[in-house]
């Protein structure tokens, strides 16, 4: 790897960026983070990046707005510093879910941080399952979106589950569930979720499809609260799945989330690590993925001018 130097933004991203280094062979940069007592954030980078190729990577841990200044005033650093090209790594893509104007006088803040990003002098944003796939037409510069899909669906096959049927939650996740029933060559079926009276809450209340008997698999981009995973693995108990698995890519797992999953019929939920996973919310019903290689992959990519087409081919 020539003329690059990758940057944590914050100790929580530290093990993040450890990983993806150590997967590209190359040290991590060295970098001063601190606080005043006026509560301002100062960033140093230690290192000469001048005519460099810079990645920052930031993760998305509470406070999130502290995470944006300081994945802001990193790239301004970088610039500042005559960085070549600036890439950020946004494993997950803070304010992702505010992607549209769906009641009035409210902001699409996933398109603000788009704004935000490029004002501070970014080059070029990689990031992975989007909650939204248009949230990349909110750039001027490129943007990236890579997948967990490959990493998921091959440690399930590994697992040699038996009787599988893939489950969409609602109709608007029927043509991910049919991508992954191909790949495992097994049946889908979907939850039906409607709406009762002046309710605004999807309420789950039937199944279409077989899953008597078999093992059923769910997949999601995220789970927050882990509210409308867990009324899908009970629905899918109550309609006699064996057994019940679920994955995603980003664990958010706000809330008392973990506590529903522990609680719940879900035999295992699997995450990736685009947002590190507390102590204090490990349990055996999690299993964590690292996605770093991925990432890591993309920037090799990247550094060596190889077309980044084949990468989305291989995990997409």
């Amino acid at each position: 790897m020539e003329n690059i130097k990758v940057f944590s933004c914050n100790e929580s991203a530290d093990k993040f960026t450890k990983e993806v280094c150590d997967d590209l062979g190359i040290e991590v940069g060295k970098i001063n983070r601190m606080k005043f007592k006026n509560d301002n954030t100062f960033i140093q980078l230690l290192e000469t990046v001048r005519e460099k190729d810079v990645y920052l990577i930031q993760v998305t841990t509470p406070p999130v707005n502290e995470r944006v200044m300081e994945l802001l005033i990193t790239i301004d650093a970088a610039r500042r510093a005559s960085a070549r090209r600036i890439t950020v790594i946004l494993p997950y893509y803070m304010y992702s879910r505010s992607d549209k104007k769906d009641q009035p006088r409210v902001p699409i803040t996933a398109k603000l941080m788009a704004e935000l990003i490029q004002a501070a002098g970014a080059n070029r944003v990689i990031s992975c399952d989007l909650h939204n796939p248009a949230i990349q037409a909110y750039f001027s510069i490129n943007c990236d979106r890579l997948s967990a899909q490959n990493i998921l669906q091959t440690y399930f096959k590994e697992k040699n589950l038996k009787d599988l049927v893939i489950v969409a939650t609602d109709a608007g996740s029927s043509k991910k569930a049919y991508k992954y029933s191909k790949f495992f060559n097994c049946p889908i079926a979907m939850i039906d979720k409607r709406r009762e009276g002046n309710d605004d809450r999807a309420i789950a209340s039937t199944v279409i499809g077989d899953v008597k008997g078999k093992t059923a698999l769910v997949f999601d981009d995220e789970v927050d609260t882990a509210g409308s995973m867990i009324e899908a693995a009970n629905i899918l108990k109550e309609f006699g799945a064996k057994e019940i698995y679920a994955g995603c890519t980003h664990g958010v797992l706000s809330g008392s989330a973990v506590e529903r999953i522990e609680n719940s019929p879900l035999k295992e939920l699997v995450i990736t690590n685009t947002i590190p996973l507390p102590k204090e919310k490990e349990t055996p019903k999690i299993k964590v993925l690292s996605i770093a290689p991925l990432f890591a992959e993309a920037i090799k990519r990247l550094n060596e001018n190889k077309p980044m087409g084949d990468l989305f081919g291989l995990f997409v």
